[in-house]
């Protein structure tokens, strides 16, 4: 599965939620229950929480580290361990990302098939 990527996207992988997430990952469905389908979508392997400006997605890195995230590591040549920014109007993560693939406006987990694109206009149901 893949996941359409809007504006600004901040993606983690949902195995990262399931272990770093107070509560796991049914405490996190059920916190972002009122964005979900708007802001906030998933597939099998990825959730994405989005925002359209940098002042919002900068609070959004600050809310998941706030949550025990780790955003990205300080070397010479840092980059998203954790959870991962992509600008997909502007070409892709912000950073160098090893686990995820971005094509275009989308994006899936590495070493995933695409399959089927989940997006803002897909319903969802807290699993």
């Amino acid at each position: 599965m893949a996941i359409k990527l809007e504006f600004f996207d901040i993606i983690i992988p949902i195995k990262t939620i399931k272990k770093k997430y107070p509560g796991g990952w049914k405490q996190c469905l059920i916190d972002h229950n009122g964005s979900i389908g708007g802001k906030v979508w998933y597939d099998d392997h990825l959730f994405r929480d989005g925002a359209m400006s940098p002042n919002d997605i900068n609070y959004l890195v600050e809310w998941w580290s706030d949550k025990g995230f780790d955003a990205h590591d300080e070397g010479e040549k840092p980059k998203w361990l954790d959870f991962c920014v992509v600008q997909s109007i502007f070409g892709g993560p912000t950073m160098p990302c090893d686990w995820i693939e971005v094509h275009g406006r989308t994006a899936h987990l590495k070493n995933e098939s695409i399959g089927h694109l989940v997006g803002s206009e897909c319903k969802f149901k807290v699993r």
